[in-house]
């Protein structure tokens, strides 16, 4: 087990977006967070990611408490995120997106990455070297060169997850990384995620796209109105009633 949250509790001017929130998250597992717009599923990653501070509840990340530190904090305790709206550098080259990624962890840093400190041009080549295999890993490495903001949509939001993936997560959390994207592009983001879970990675999901979430996810929670309906394997999340008549449609479809 990488995550535990339990009792995890937010509350806006009388409305519980996330109410009493339990779930463990098993390392190399992609655990997927479904359910209608509104349900909670956001402000629980904003919970985890320190953006927004729970009124009940604890998150530990390796039985090491979450709560209470800063957004920077908890990055460094090996948490990344991609957002629904893309967060790239458009001016910038798609390769200088990545290295943005890397300097998270490097012994550097993003600042003293443009000071001229002993052993910093070292450091630039591996994270150089780093980013151009997560571009290959994706199919951008031809790309490199290019700002990132003429690339297709698609290929954006790979870009994003590739950056994130720079900084040596040992959680990914990813808000809607299929929004917008086409049948094709949506394919290849799952296959992109199954290969990442292949290597170890573990992931937090949200998305809307029913079809790709139980095709890549280990386990599924499903929230409605802030609360955790249901929780199982893609299998029983189908099968479970109270899921079908709150989120899949009364037949069960998932398409």
């Amino acid at each position: 087990m990488l995550l535990k949250i339990e009792g995890l509790t937010k509350i806006f001017g009388g409305i519980t977006a996330a109410k009493d929130i339990c779930c463990q998250v098993n390392e190399g597992n992609i655990f997927a967070l479904i359910g209608p717009n509104g349900a909670g599923k956001t402000t629980i990653f904003n919970l985890i990611t320190g953006m927004l501070k729970p009124d009940g509840g604890t998150i530990a990340i390796d039985g090491k408490e979450l709560i209470g530190l800063k957004p920077y904090q908890i990055a460094a305790a090996g948490i990344t995120r991609t957002f629904q709206n893309l967060q790239l550098f458009g001016d910038m080259t798609v390769l200088e997106n990545v290295i943005t990624g890397a300097y998270l962890k490097g012994k550097t840093g993003f600042i003293k990455s443009m000071l001229p400190l002993p052993g910093k041009s070292r450091e630039d080549l591996r994270i150089k070297e780093e980013a151009r295999a997560l571009l290959k890993d994706i199919g951008l490495e031809k790309a490199a060169g290019i700002p990132a903001a003429t690339l297709p949509f698609g290929q954006q939001r790979l870009l994003e997850i590739a950056r994130a993936m720079a900084s040596g997560p040992r959680l990914l959390l990813l808000d809607e990384p299929a929004a917008g994207l086409n049948s094709m592009e949506t394919k290849e983001l799952a296959g992109y995620l199954m290969q990442l879970r292949s290597q170890g990675l573990t992931m937090l999901l949200i998305e809307h796209d029913v079809e790709t979430v139980m095709e890549v996810a280990d386990r599924i929670m499903v929230l409605n109105f802030g609360c955790a309906i249901c929780e199982g394997t893609p299998a029983e999340i189908q099968r479970d009633p109270a899921v079908i008549k709150a989120y899949l449609g009364e037949d069960g479809n998932v398409a």
